[in-house]
């Protein structure tokens, strides 16, 4: 843990730090439009069957009488499952029986009716466009609506993957500045697109980089904080995503066709892509994959931004090998996903984020996709979750600090489960009541998410932590997969869904607090050494040493000058990278 030395001599915390998260703000405010944008472009409008009396006015200038819109359609569209005009069948001739005052609704049989054989008409009040409407994803052919949603989680899934394995090789913000770009093209292409398979194409590759994006932004944020700021960093991190949902719910509102609305969140990214190359490679990454000299530039580029002039004559070549020599020793050797299951240490932590990831995600898309029974104003209800996620995540820090990390997520993983199991148990007509537990396990995620951003980079070293992310979100994402099969069993069983959804979070969290190992703390670990010092930390914490004279414990001591971090060393003394210190007497 050798660079947190280094990055403090360049400025842990400084006018740098500020920009790296300020250039970040616009992909990761855009994120969610893009992830999220299709409860909007796919909204399914209102809609009836295209029949001439209706929809043509020569037809009806040759009926005699006056009849009104509403007579036409009443012999012309049969009544559906809630007496509202049927959505997917017309009369194969107009029932004028039915305008009979003395005559009942049921004066017509089924064989009167057929399909939609000359389309539909939409009702456009709402939106004047979705690609729903444009390719008539409806009745017969509305399962095609859920398949490319199916396909755009399959894009994030294999995204999350292959990204975290591209990034540990050819570094983070080569792969960042490539997936804005994907992300861009991809997306202004869907707007030309005449057919619905080639838009989910689109959607598939637009997914695959929006994971790069989220798994780059983040660990290059986390990779260039120190210990102390790494929780607020991340909080502010995800305080963008909160805005993003807000921010969404008002740009749908403002633009009500699918097209419009596709370009306006998609070519920011053409300037975020020119923006994010003045962003400094992670320097701790060139150093662990034997790129010392190019790492040493990025310290410097940081040292001179930051105003720390004198970092750029005292940090030399010499400096960082003789402090980085452990580690890049450690971290020789193909690093692949077996590495994760190989060691004893990692397998645990492998294992048992694993399951917290699926679990968060499953029960998380559980929770959302059935938030859109909860009101007809979708705008209003995007912004006001938005707003709770925001609200969570803004405290996210703050509970960081005083419960810590493993603490923090254990909690608020089990308050989300029973507001799950609540929100499913609360019958139907209580809308309020649902509304109330909704919202406290939307913002039981927020919080969830948040955390687990900030706790999952510390649980593995530098060489294998973007393999890792990458494997771990690819592991949540197969929730989104599974989740349409629970929902199949809602029909049958009817209790199986809040229970599988509640059950997972808790679960989870009982096995987090029983074999992970809290952070708070630590800096970065970046050899398999610094994650065994951080699962002995209990033990050497429980286990009587010399005091100081203010009675502090010094199992672990950490000493500010010169930015050196101190360890405990079996020789008897507290070593920095260059210096000894003699314990203190105890008194």
């Amino acid at each position: 843990m050798a660079f947190a030395e280094l990055l403090d001599r360049a400025g842990g915390v400084g006018l740098f730090q500020a920009l790296q998260v300020f250039t970040l703000f616009l992909p990761s405010v855009l994120v969610p439009s893009h992830m999220l944008i299709e409860n909007f472009s796919a909204a399914v409008p209102s809609h009836r069957c295209w029949v001439p009396l209706l929809d043509n006015s020569t037809a009806q200038a040759g009926v005699p009488g006056a009849l009104g819109p509403k007579d036409f359609l009443t012999v012309s569209i049969p009544p559906g499952p809630n007496n509202e005009p049927h959505r997917c069948r017309r009369f194969r001739q107009p029932q004028w029986q039915l305008l009979d005052p003395n005559g009942t609704a049921t004066n017509w049989s089924e064989a009167a009716t057929e399909p939609c054989v000359d389309g539909w008409v939409y009702d456009r009040s709402t939106f004047t466009s979705t690609f729903v409407s444009e390719w008539d994803l409806v009745c017969d052919h509305k399962g095609l609506k859920p398949i490319g949603q199916s396909l755009y989680m399959t894009g994030l899934l294999i995204g999350s993957f292959s990204w975290g394995l591209l990034s540990n090789r050819f570094g983070r913000k080569w792969i960042l500045n490539l997936c804005c770009l994907q992300v861009a093209l991809a997306n202004i292409g869907m707007i030309f697109v005449s057919h619905f398979f080639i838009y989910c194409g689109l959607r598939v590759l637009s997914a695959f980089a929006i994971s790069g994006i989220i798994m780059t932004s983040g660990m290059l944020l986390v990779e260039w904080t120190t210990t102390r700021r790494r929780a607020v960093t991340m909080t502010i991190l995800g305080c963008f995503y909160g805005l993003g949902q807000m921010a969404l719910g008002a740009l749908a509102f403002t633009l009500r066709d699918w097209r419009t609305l596709q370009v306006a969140v998609s070519t920011p990214f053409f300037a975020i892509f020119l923006i994010c190359w003045w962003l400094p490679e992670s320097a701790r990454w060139l150093i662990i994959t034997g790129k010392p000299e190019q790492g040493l530039q990025e310290l410097h580029k940081v040292a001179k931004i930051n105003g720390h002039k004198e970092a750029t004559k005292s940090l030399t070549i010499e400096v960082l090998m003789s402090s980085m020599e452990e580690e890049m020793t450690s971290a020789k050797g193909r690093r692949s996903v077996l590495e994760l299951f190989l060691v004893p240490t990692l397998r645990w932590r492998t294992c048992i984020m694993s399951l917290v990831c699926f679990s968060q995600v499953t029960s998380y898309y559980g929770l959302v996709l059935d938030l859109q029974n909860l009101g007809n104003d979708i705008f209003l209800l995007q912004v006001l979750f938005g707003a709770v996620d925001l609200l969570a995540r803004s405290i996210t820090a703050f509970l960081l600090s005083f419960l810590g990390r493993r603490t923090t997520l254990a909690s608020f993983q089990a308050m989300a489960g029973l507001s799950i199991l609540a929100n499913k148990l609360v019958p139907q007509d209580w809308q309020t009541l649902r509304t109330v537990f909704a919202v406290l396990g939307k913002g039981c995620f927020g919080i969830i998410f948040s955390c687990v951003s900030v706790y999952k980079p510390e649980l593995y070293p530098t060489s294998l932590r973007m393999t890792a992310d990458g494997f771990l979100q690819s592991v949540g994402r197969l929730g989104t997969v599974i989740d349409p099969l629970i929902r199949m069993t809602q029909q049958s069983l009817p209790l199986l869904v809040p229970v599988v959804y509640s059950a997972l979070p808790i679960t989870s969290c009982l096995v987090l607090l029983l074999f992970l190992p809290e952070t708070q703390g630590f800096p970065l670990p970046d050899t398999i050494q610094d994650l065994e010092n951080q699962n002995s930390r209990p033990r050497q914490m429980n286990r009587p040493f010399l005091s100081d004279p203010l009675g502090r414990d010094h199992a672990i001591l950490t000493s500010s000058l010169e930015g050196t971090e101190v360890r405990k060393r079996s020789s008897g003394l507290f070593h920095g990278r260059n210096h000894h210190y003699a314990l203190l007497p105890h008194l």
